[in-house]
């Protein structure tokens, strides 16, 4: 596995590292993956319940104001 060094500034590093204990994890970047895939992954209310259902579609007359 290569390796590559970032530069970060002090308060994102603190950050980092709090992130990094929370998670329990040990390394900054198991903690930047895991942090990534959260992001990354779409909440089961996200995902849609109703699947079949079909798309809205306006009608050519939908509005009251004639």
């Amino acid at each position: 596995m290569s390796r590559t060094t970032i530069q970060l500034d002090e308060e994102t590093r603190k950050l980092l590292e709090r992130v990094k204990a929370e998670m329990g994890v040990a390394s900054y970047a198991e903690a930047i993956r895991l942090l990534v895939k959260q992001l990354k992954s779409i909440d089961r209310s996200e995902r849609g319940s109703l699947p079949k259902l079909e798309a809205f579609r306006r009608e050519k007359l939908d509005r009251f104001d004639r």
